[in-house]
C-alpha cells in the first residue's frame, strides 16, 4: 500500500510541475544562402512599386522591398498583416534590419540585428511615436534567419528571409515569415 502511496504521490507531482517553453537567449547563427537573390518571391518584389503606407511619407526605394506575413492573435481574435517595408543600416560592425509598417501614427514589425555571423530579433512597441525607435518585451519561441552573404559593407545589396515567432508582452502571439531586400546605409 506504501509503494502504491508514493507511486501515485510521484505522479501527482509530476503532473504539476511548470512546463517551460525554450527561450531563446542567446544569439542565434545566420544561415548563407547564395541563391536567395534569385528566389522568385524576391524577384516579383522587383515589379512592384514601394508601398505608401501614409500620404506624406517619402518614399525610399523605387520597388517593394519586403513580402512580409505576420499573424498576430490573442484568444480567438487574430489579425494578418503584409505591408512591410525594410531598410539596414550598418554601424561599427552590426547591421540592423528594420521590417517595418509605421503609417504615421502605429509601428509594427520587428529589428534585426546581425553582427559576426549571428542575430537577435527585437519588437518594435506598437506605441511608437514618429521618429522614435521603442521595442517591446518578446518571448521568441523561434528564430531564423537566412541572408545572401557574410560580410556586409555600407552601399551593398542585403537580401534575406525570416520566420519568426514570439510572445509578445500581454500574451499576444506573433508570427512572421516572408522575404526582404534593400541597400545598406
Amino acid at each position: 500500500m506504501r509503494l502504491f502511496s508514493l507511486i501515485f504521490l510521484s505522479f501527482i507531482l509530476m503532473g504539476c510541475r511548470e512546463k517551460k517553453e525554450k527561450v531563446i537567449s542567446c544569439y542565434e547563427k545566420v544561415v548563407v544562402d547564395e541563391d536567395l537573390v534569385h528566389n522568385d518571391t524576391i524577384r516579383l518584389l522587383s515589379k512592384f512599386p514601394e508601398l505608401r503606407l501614409f500620404k506624406k511619407e517619402k518614399l525610399e526605394s523605387k520597388t517593394r522591398t519586403a513580402y512580409i506575413l505576420q499573424n498576430s492573435g490573442l484568444l480567438n481574435f487574430t489579425a494578418s498583416f503584409d505591408n512591410y517595408k525594410c531598410s539596414a543600416e550598418k554601424s561599427g560592425d552590426t547591421i540592423n534590419i528594420s521590417l517595418n509598417n509605421y503609417d504615421g501614427y502605429i509601428s509594427n514589425g520587428i529589428m534585426i540585428k546581425v553582427f559576426d555571423g549571428t542575430f537577435r530579433v527585437h519588437d518594435y512597441d506598437p506605441k511608437t511615436l514618429k521618429d522614435e525607435v521603442k521595442f517591446i518585451g518578446a518571448v521568441p519561441r523561434y528564430e531564423i534567419l537566412h541572408l545572401n552573404k557574410s560580410d556586409f559593407q555600407k552601399n551593398d545589396s542585403i537580401f534575406g528571409y525570416v520566420n519568426y515567432s514570439c510572445v509578445v508582452k500581454g500574451g499576444v502571439s506573433k508570427s512572421m515569415q516572408g522575404y526582404f531586400k534593400t541597400k545598406i546605409q
